[in-house]
Order: structure tokens, then C-alpha cells, then sequence
């Protein structure tokens, strides 16, 4: 089982968005906006979170039908960008800052993989103080299972030794695709219905729940 080996993992990587910060208020602030600009009626929060899906260019295709993706990106960075200037903010989740200082305790390294705007994570990371941990972050990428292994490879990760933790059903499927082991957090985007149809390794309440497994077994465990 996952569980029982995490500590052996020395691979991490991390979606942003619902598995480290909590901005859900943000994206929402900034989709409604894109409905705005196009006559559309805005979208409650809950209705967002059981529609909304990545890649997210077949969500906006379906609710946006025809208007080409680059312009709703264009609107959407400006509906964020009010969103941040009205003082909405994308605080950490609970136990994201401890989980991260235990993996960097434990020599393991870490890494980013998000759909979220490049510059956008780029201000919060640093706003958040948590840049330092990463030792390279890919935002902004569209469908993550196209990057995967572009990862794996560029920085010689073995897959057998690595981890991807996420809050959607994408973030499962990109670490299949990757042939890693996934784990799928309840803290952002998706319920645990929908994050259970996509058979994660693990399917957790927050990272608090694995954060004890990072320890190695204790002999005393182990006999």
C-alpha cells in the first residue's frame, strides 16, 4: 500500500490550487467575471466545484462554446487580478506549511505542477513564503498529463519513487499517466465522490492525515 511506504517516496509533487492554498474564492471571482464580459449568469460556489474540471479549456468550451481559449484566459487573469486587489486572498491550507518544512527535513525534493496562471503562482508562492521549497515549478500548464513525463525526465525522477498529491480527478490521472503514486486531497475542487471515481491511491481528508506516515516504521512497528 501507498501509505505504508511514503517515507520512502523522495519525490514530490504538488498541485497548487486546492492542495496547498486555498483559492477557490479567487478562480471563482475571476470565472465570473469571464461570464460577466460574455452576458452570462454567474455561478454559485458549490455549483462551481461540482462543474468545473480540468484541462479547463473543455469547461470553459462548455459553458463558452466558440470563444477561443487565449481570450478567456485574457479576461480570466483580469477578473483575478481584481479579485486580489479587492483583498480576496489565496491563504495556505491548514498543515501546508508543516508538511512541506517535514519533506524538507527529510531531504525530499519537491516540485510544483499547476494550471494555475504562471504569474499568478509566482506572486503567492513569494507573498506566502513558501518559493524557497520548491525546486521547480511548472504552472500554467493546460492538460499536466502532457508534462509528466517531461518532468520525470528533465530532472531524472523515477516514477517508482515518486508522488503527485492533488485535489482533482486530473491530478489522479496525470499521475497515472505518469506512472506514479497518487494522492488525492479533499481540500479544494472536488468531493470525495467524484475524486473516488478516479481510484487514487490514496483519497485523504488533508495532508495532516499522511503527514505521520512520512516517518520511517520503528523496529518496535516492524516486529
Amino acid at each position: 500500500m501507498v501509505k505504508s511506504r511514503l517515507h520512502h517516496y523522495q519525490n514530490w509533487i504538488f498541485d497548487w490550487s486546492g492542495t496547498l492554498v486555498d483559492d477557490l474564492a479567487m478562480v471563482l471571482d475571476a470565472t465570473n467575471h469571464v461570464l460577466r464580459i460574455y452576458g452570462k449568469d454567474e455561478i454559485e460556489r458549490e455549483d462551481f466545484r461540482m462543474s468545473f474540471r480540468l484541462p479547463y479549456a473543455g469547461y470553459y468550451e462548455e459553458i463558452l462554446p466558440g470563444v477561443p481559449l487565449d481570450e478567456l484566459e485574457d479576461h480570466f487573469r483580469e477578473g483575478f487580478a481584481k479579485s486580489e486587489a479587492s483583498g480576496v486572498t489565496s491563504p495556505l491550507l491548514p498543515y501546508a506549511l508543516d508538511f512541506l518544512e517535514s519533506l524538507q527535513s527529510k531531504d525530499k525534493r519537491i516540485f510544483i505542477l499547476s494550471s494555475m496562471d504562471a504569474g499568478a503562482f509566482d506572486r503567492h508562492a513569494v507573498e506566502l513564503g513558501i518559493d524557497h521549497f520548491f525546486e521547480a515549478t511548472y504552472a500554467g500548464i493546460l492538460d499536466k498529463r502532457n508534462q509528466i513525463h517531461l518532468m520525470l525526465e528533465k530532472h531524472a525522477l523515477d516514477a517508482s519513487n515518486t508522488v503527485f498529491l492533488g485535489d482533482m480527478c486530473h491530478d489522479v490521472e496525470t499521475a497515472k499517466h505518469g506512472g506514479v503514486a497518487s494522492i488525492a486531497l479533499l481540500t479544494g475542487y472536488q468531493n470525495a465522490e467524484q475524486l473516488g471515481a478516479a481510484s487514487p491511491d490514496l483519497l485523504v481528508e488533508d495532508l495532516s492525515v499522511i503527514h505521520p506516515w512520512l516517518e520511517a516504521p520503528t523496529s518496535k512497528n516492524n516486529s
